[in-house]
């Protein structure tokens, strides 16, 4: 599904030069979930960005289902995400003026298909992660868990083959926690889809297939 190979992530200031990866080399399997962990600052969240195409490696080559990322260009790269990657943020990042129905629908306004066809795409969304009833309800009138499976339903609503979560349960309580866990473990398990999850909760990593293991921007085997 995806295949990172040597991979480098160096930022430049005036004055610093600041390596944030270094020497990435990590296969992630179709159908897999795996978790990456790592002290805060490591370098987790911008490896997850490049696995998604948000950010470029300064060196390095990408993989996507068999195929070289070539190229950049804000364009090419951002069909590809729409079509192949869905992401869940730890912030949930739902447009308030929005009601949810319209909020999980706007990844398929980059599509060409129907207004109905989305609709339907977005309450069968919506309906998977257990919010049918919720569709006319604005973020704000959503509980914290309740956005956060809003922002999963907007995630898988294109049928992504890979889901990047950047701290999905970071920013709820353990019960709230666990409802995303199990929503994320159905998606993989009866789904097929392939998630790489980034967290700091141990017990939720020891869920998952895999732990990848992130110290000074370099895998620790």
């Amino acid at each position: 599904m995806l295949k990172l190979e040597e991979i480098n992530k160096t930022y430049h200031t005036d004055k610093i030069e600041t390596i944030a990866l270094k020497d990435i080399n990590l296969t992630v399997k179709k159908g897999e979930f795996i978790s990456i962990m790592g002290p805060s600052g490591c370098g987790k969240s911008t490896l997850l960005n490049i696995m998604g195409l948000l950010d470029a490696p300064t060196e390095g080559q990408i993989k996507i289902s068999g195929a070289v990322i070539e190229s950049y260009d804000d364009k090419n790269v951002a069909q590809l995400r729409n079509q192949k990657i869905g992401f869940i943020f730890q912030s949930f990042h739902l447009i308030q003026d929005l009601r949810v129905i319209d909020n999980v629908e706007l990844p398929l306004l980059y599509r060409k298909m129907s207004a109905k066809e989305r609709r339907r795409l977005a309450n069968q969304a919506l309906e998977r992660v257990g919010l049918k009833a919720r569709t006319d309800h604005f973020p704000a009138q959503l509980s914290g868990g309740q956005q956060q499976r809003v922002a999963i339903a907007r995630a898988i609503v294109g049928k992504p083959d890979l889901l990047l979560a950047d701290e999905p349960t970071g920013n709820l309580d353990s019960h709230m926690g666990n409802e995303i866990m199990q929503i994320l473990e159905s998606l993989n398990k009866d789904d097929g889809t392939t998630i790489v999850m980034v967290t700091h909760d141990d017990e939720l990593a020891q869920r998952t297939e895999r732990i990848v293991r992130v110290y000074d921007g370099q895998l620790i085997h």
